[in-house]
């Protein structure tokens, strides 16, 4: 994979879900749990498909020990918003999870790539 599709990998998969480790314990929120984010690209020279592990803490989105910058939300809705930063490069994603899936768009701030991504909350 190249360091750029690396990035656009990364973003995707915080285009589900991902922000900063809170300083307070949060709120529960019906969202929390570990989650499985299948990313998608559909325009742009970025890897087509990958799969990440994420997980939401009262609203707030965690990577599974990725070394990105994100900063974004999942409202008790469900509704998911979220801008990535790597390198000088962004993206941002919006969405929605519902029960157990989830799915949205994500694109990089320069247009260069975008698509979908999906989700699932996984059991352990």
């Amino acid at each position: 994979m190249t360091k750029a599709g690396g990035f656009f990998t990364a973003m995707a998969a915080a285009a589900v879900l991902i922000a900063a480790i809170p300083s307070a314990a949060p709120a529960a929120n019906s969202n929390d749990g570990n989650w499985s984010v299948t990313i998608i690209t559909q325009a742009g020279n970025c890897p087509s498909s990958l799969r990440y592990g994420v997980r939401v803490v009262g609203g707030r989105v965690f990577a599974d020990g990725q070394s990105y910058q994100v900063n974004g939300t999942v409202a008790p809705n469900g509704a998911t918003r979220v801008m990535v930063s790597e390198q000088g490069q962004s993206a941002s994603g919006t969405g929605r999870l519902a029960g157990n899936t989830g799915a949205g768009r994500w694109r990089t701030s320069t247009g260069q790539c975008s698509g979908q991504w999906t989700a699932e909350r996984r059991n352990y």
